[in-house]
């Protein structure tokens, strides 16, 4: 953390927190770290299976000293070395702009199968037969345009032509959009949980922005541990788009959630952590049903 600037983010303007990591977990425990002092984070691959870049937004100056406490913590959390984790940080003001609105034209709609997502700021009339989503970009995870919402979208609209469910969860939800495809495909009660506080509030505008409100729950909760999801069980749908350790680490949690002929949308992995992904549900007696690739990410629908 050399050259670290000072000032305040007064007149609009924007600071960027930006890093290299080696591997995914160490970006996790990058981003931990910078959700600390930072409203809006993200990680990426750079290429498969090469370096992370973790980038994070703040409307004020970063506390050098509360970055490196939260950096330390994050990184026994993920169990990466604390030397070295913030060598690399490169911290800069960026000039007063109307980022909101530059973001928001930067998100052009996407088209999915049946699904149509956009922004605010697009006012054409959806086309006709569409299921339409608004969705803006915010520091939630999820407005249709990364390869694994995308894959979700479109496995969600193939299990549409054959299927109805009635019972649906959505785990880790962040802008809600799997939570809301849902909810506006069928027509069904949806319950859509999150970890993290700020995920759930750009989630509960964009269900109230798309009048989702009566079909769909927010709920915080750490995996499969709040009580509100077993009493709600078993779901005949659940989607997750997470991250690969964490599906697998999951997978009994969801087998003992899920309907007897239940399907379960997985995603948030790369195609070579499929196999990972893959044979720990097999383990609890769900098989794959179908793969979905979108530019080297994977989608995956089970059932039992």
């Amino acid at each position: 953390m050399n050259d670290w600037p000072v000032g305040s983010g007064e007149g609009g303007a924007l600071w960027r927190l930006t890093a290299t990591a080696a591997d995914e977990t160490a970006a996790n425990a990058l981003a931990a770290a910078f959700a600390s002092t930072a409203g809006a984070v993200s990680a990426f691959e750079t290429r498969p299976g090469g370096s992370w870049r973790v980038e994070a937004y703040a409307d004020h100056a970063p506390d050098r000293v509360a970055l490196a406490a939260s950096g330390a913590l994050a990184a026994v959390a993920f169990g990466v070395p604390v030397a070295g984790l913030l060598d690399d940080v490169a911290v800069e003001r960026l000039a007063a702009r109307d980022w909101v609105r530059e973001n928001q034209q930067s998100f052009p709609p996407i088209r999915v199968g049946r699904f149509f997502i956009h922004g605010s700021h697009h006012t054409k009339r959806p086309p006709g037969g569409a299921a339409a989503l608004r969705i803006d970009a915010a520091t939630a995870f999820g407005t249709g345009e990364h390869a694994t919402t995308h894959g979700c979208l479109l496995a969600l609209d193939a299990l549409a032509k054959r299927r109805r469910f009635r019972r649906v969860l959505d785990m880790g939800t962040g802008t809600a959009i799997l939570a809301m495809a849902a909810a506006r495909r069928w027509a069904c009660p949806v319950l859509a949980c999150d970890i993290d506080a700020g995920s759930l509030e750009v989630a509960r505008e964009n269900v109230r922005g798309n009048e989702l409100a009566s079909r769909i729950r927010l709920l915080r909760s750490d995996g499969y541990r709040d009580p509100a999801i077993a009493r709600a069980a078993p779901f005949d749908l659940v989607t997750a788009n997470i991250l690969a350790r964490p599906l697998a680490a999951m997978a009994q949690d969801l087998a003992g959630s899920l309907a007897r002929d239940g399907i379960a949308v997985l995603s948030g992995l790369l195609a070579r952590q499929a196999p990972l992904v893959i044979a720990a549900h097999r383990a609890h007696g769900l098989a794959l049903r179908r793969r979905i690739a979108v530019d080297g990410w994977a989608t995956l629908v089970l059932g039992r």
